[in-house]
């Protein structure tokens, strides 16, 4: 019995000894990049970053678990002369697709190869560290560095200012493009390009820096533009990086708009799914950025609800204007709203929060009326509920003047989801137009193409439907407006507060709030 024992313990033993060695060899395979048992040659840049950590690291075939080499494509360009002198800058996906660069100090050879070169670098000996606050690679000459091809496309890499500042890290070295961006304050008159600058994308603040030397420094400040280039930092301490975006040559800088238009009504929030019946009592919180009155300059408002047996059932012709069950409009022709005050579109029953709950009707109602028993101005099917609830989108739009049509566009649009049939390409094209907001844009600011109607490039975006329903859920479309420059500093994001019958009104108009700096 004991030499049985034995033989299954020895067994086991090594069975599970085997098993381990199959898994370290599976992991090594993993982590070189390589599916086989044997390690790749080639390390990828995600995992050459992971190797830092605050102090330099010696690359060789120990620290890399036994591979030397990184294949990545090149991104600097320093023919404009506003890249860091010397670096080479490259860029690859090759673990696990995350997309990581780095920077290779190879003197005046760096200037040989240009952005779309795919190369083959032999980093065995070269020592990873930050310099000047820029993780490189020193020690490598230029016979280290193999092109294998030339005139590859770069794929475009959208980032958000919030995310790079969020983690600096992660976007260091890697070619970028910052959407939409101005600059804050706003340029004086023949402000250059030159020094260091605030660019605002609406998502955050991120310094813009122009070498002095650069053959674009003293251009004059663009409008709104989307801006190419690559992202290096400033070391504050150990464990603090400062971002500074450095486009590579003129033509990374892709004007948008040079004219200041500012938005004259904002949505800033609505109430579409309150505690108990939801009709007569749905409404919608908009913000004025300037003085109106409405007498003189009418506006119009709109919501529509997409279910699937709303008529005219299938894609929008009519757009904002399908009316009957899809589109309900309220004309805005009375009344007044102060720059930066809210006033209220909505039912009869002026309550936060449905039947019995916190009167509204002291505030500024500029249009109010039975949209249960009485049908729209001009259009619209009267109904128990503006907005959809759950399922396919549901949107509001604000717009200039009370006559609308298919082609009209808005001053402001807000969507909740996106399914249904919201757009078709056609021919002809359908759907529900859009305007230049911090949410969408007209052309797609990516692609320069037309992309006039929600659901059609990248207007995706849309706010999502609260759950569980029925429990008094208030949306919030918190941002911060700048009607000096025209545009979001901050682009609104939805805050869902639940609302009792006792909520006070302050906590739809308070600090959470859209509010207008100028």
């Amino acid at each position: 019995m004991k030499k049985i024992h034995t033989y299954i313990f020895l067994f086991l033993s090594a069975t599970m000894l085997g098993s381990c060695q199959r898994n370290v060899d599976a992991l090594k395979g993993e982590f070189g990049n390589y599916p086989g048992g044997t390690i790749s040659p080639y390390f990828s840049i995600f995992d050459i970053r992971s190797l830092y950590k605050n102090q330099e690291v010696k690359l060789n075939k120990e620290s890399m678990l036994g591979s030397e080499k990184i294949a990545a494509m090149v991104v600097s360009d320093h023919s404009g002369k506003n890249l860091p002198a010397g670096l080479l800058v490259v860029q690859d996906a090759r673990r696990l697709s995350q997309l990581r660069g780095i920077s290779i100090d190879l003197g005046t050879d760096a200037a040989s190869f240009v952005p779309g070169d795919s190369v083959v670098i032999n980093v065995d000996g070269g020592v990873l560290n930050r310099v000047n606050g820029i993780l490189q690679i020193t020690g490598l000459t230029k016979d280290r560095v193999t092109k294998i091809s030339s005139g590859n496309p770069i794929p475009l890499n959208r980032v958000r200012a919030s995310d790079i500042l969020s983690n600096p890290d992660k976007y260091e070295s890697v070619f970028s493009v910052i959407v939409k961006g101005g600059f804050v304050p706003l340029p004086s008159e023949n402000e250059v390009l030159k020094g260091d600058k605030t660019l605002n994308d609406g998502f955050g603040n991120i310094t813009l820096h122009t070498e002095d030397g650069a053959s674009f420094a003293n251009n004059q400040l663009y409008g709104l533009a989307n801006y190419y280039g690559i992202l290096f930092n400033k070391q504050i301490s150990a464990d603090l990086l400062e971002p500074v975006f450095r486009v590579r040559k003129e033509d990374d800088i892709v004007l948008l708009s040079s004219t200041v238009t500012v938005m004259p009504v904002i949505i800033a929030g609505f109430m579409s799914d309150l505690k108990g019946g939801d009709g007569n009592y749905e409404y919608v919180q908009l913000l004025a950025t300037k003085d109106i009155d409405f007498k003189t300059t009418p506006y119009s408002v709109v919501v529509t609800n997409n279910a699937n047996a709303s008529t005219p059932t299938g894609f929008p012709t009519n757009g904002w204007a399908a009316g009957d069950k899809r589109t309900y409009k309220f004309n805005l022709t009375s009344g007044f709203a102060a720059k930066g005050s809210f006033f209220y579109v909505g039912g009869t029953g002026k309550m936060i929060n449905g039947s019995s709950s916190t009167s509204m009707s002291d505030l500024n109602w500029v249009r109010s009326f039975d949209y249960v028993n009485i049908n729209g101005d001009g259009f619209g099917a009267k109904t128990s509920g503006l907005f959809a609830n759950s399922g396919n989108a549901s949107g509001v739009a604000v717009f200039s003047g009370t006559t609308l049509n298919g082609n009209t566009v808005p001053v402001d649009v807000i969507f909740v989801g996106n399914s249904g049939s919201i757009y078709t390409a056609g021919p002809p094209a359908k759907g529900y137009r859009i305007t230049n907001t911090d949410w969408y844009d007209t052309r797609n600011p990516i692609t320069l193409e037309d992309q006039p109607f929600f659901n059609m490039g990248s207007n995706s975006i849309s706010l999502k439907y609260t759950t569980p329903s029925d429990a008094g859920f208030y949306n919030i479309l918190g941002g911060v407006y700048n009607t000096t420059l025209g545009r979001w500093t901050t682009a609104r994001s939805q805050i869902n507060l639940i609302l009792d019958k006792t909520s006070p009104v302050d906590t739809i108009q308070g600090s959470l709030a859209t509010k207008l700096v100028q």
